[in-house]
């Protein structure tokens, strides 16, 4: 995929330009219609350079921050870690990503970083409690191949950018609005200039609403494509499709909505972070491509190479493939034969919910302390007694 690879990279430049086009013109009709047009465009200037330096170098740990995705060690979830890695040895990843879980019951999952060597991978703990190894395989390979294919930089710096073509346009509506009462009564007390105030201030206004809508269209249609193309890549490096799948309608089956997401940020996810409350994951959102049409192309796939996942894709989309035509190739990788959920080694639901469990209070920093009883008492960080009882034997133990 080293083609995609270098189009995510010319892409990332281009989208980058080409947001930043947005932001100078913006500031250039607010200058206009403050009557300093070179202002305008000189702030905006600015504005544009120090954000992508930020969405550069520090993107993926402010994308981190909002979610609130707290950072895990080998030994916190072994079997998360564990997955990880087996999936980076697969994509050829030089350095093992970095681990994060976002503490929500919503199920979604997200990849984040500037390139392979400053990578990270998030999953939330309702996610982490619902997939078994297969599934969790599907996802991981599914956000690892984000990296490896540098979706990632272009994402983040298209979120950043984004965000800020956003906040301008709203403050910027409100400034004009209100400057353009005051050049309304300014023009007609001094008698001249009205009208052309005026045909400025509407040409500002309309602009300052539509690039915001054009910014967004540009960033959720890069985001379709890519996920096509990381859900080939994830049935390549597993070698089973149906893993991915699986995983996919369980997505989709959720009805929780994840807390942290915003519009800037909902195309970094697996699935569209967003839906009506209390109802199930839509097919139709402008971020992702429909997840039911993402799973029977996985399934329709005969073998886990990229030529088998385009020709399930022309037969589930028809039309034109996916995958760029350098990385088609006659070979089919077999489908690999995965132990399902159930057989001997696979953690059960309320093994899988424990193990979430405890590792999500750890990392809140609790204290467990096991009763003779069998019961575990979770002591919080700002317990300041030095005992505590055992609501269930009574018995006291030091804290």
């Amino acid at each position: 995929m080293w083609e995609q690879i270098r189009s995510n990279q010319i892409r990332s430049v281009v989208l980058t330009i080409g947001m930043g086009a947005l932001l100078i013109l913006i500031g250039y009709f607010l200058g206009l219609a403050f009557d300093s047009a070179v202002a305008g465009l000189v702030i905006a200037i600015l504005l544009w350079v120090i954000l992508s330096l930020v969405a550069y170098f520090q993107g993926d740990s402010i994308l981190l921050g909002m979610s609130r995705a707290k950072k895990i060690r080998p030994d916190d979830h072994p079997r998360l870690f564990n997955v990880v890695e087996e999936m980076k040895i697969a994509s050829g990843l030089e350095k093992m990503p970095d681990i994060y879980i976002i503490d929500d019951p919503a199920l979604n999952a997200f990849a984040t970083g500037r390139d392979p060597n400053r990578a990270s991978v998030a999953i939330t703990s309702g996610l982490l409690q619902k997939l078994n190894r297969d599934e969790l395989q599907g996802v991981m390979a599914h956000e690892i191949s984000h990296v490896k294919n540098r979706d990632v930089l272009l994402m983040a710096m298209c979120s950043v950018l984004l965000g800020t073509i956003v906040l301008l346009a709203y403050y910027g509506s409100r400034f004009l609005f209100l400057g353009g009462r005051t050049g309304s009564r300014r023009s007609s007390s001094s008698g001249g200039g009205g009208g052309a105030q005026l045909i400025i201030l509407v040409v500002a206004l309309v602009f300052i609403i539509l690039a915001p809508i054009f910014a967004q269209l540009i960033y959720f249609a890069i985001s379709r494509k890519r996920e096509y193309l990381a859900d080939a890549s994830g049935a390549l490096y597993t070698r089973y499709p149906e893993g991915l799948a699986s995983a996919l309608e369980k997505l989709a089956a959720s009805t929780e909505q994840l807390k942290s997401a915003n519009q800037a940020t909902a195309p970094m996810y697996i699935v569209n972070p967003f839906r009506k409350k209390g109802l199930k994951a839509s097919d139709l959102t402008s971020t992702h491509p429909p997840i039911s049409e993402r799973v029977r192309i996985l399934r329709a796939m005969a073998g886990a190479s990229f030529n088998n996942y385009d020709q399930a894709y022309r037969q589930v989309r028809g039309g034109k493939g996916v995958i760029p035509a350098a990385s088609l190739t006659a070979e089919t990788v077999p489908i690999a034969t995965i132990k399902l959920e159930g057989e001997a080694g696979e953690a059960n639901d309320i093994e899988r919910t424990r193990d979430t469990s405890d590792v999500m209070w750890r990392l809140s920093n609790y204290k467990t302390i096991t009763c003779d009883c069998g019961a575990r008492l979770r002591v919080p960080p700002n317990f300041k007694e030095p005992q505590i009882k055992c609501p269930h034997c009574g018995r006291t133990h030091q804290v």
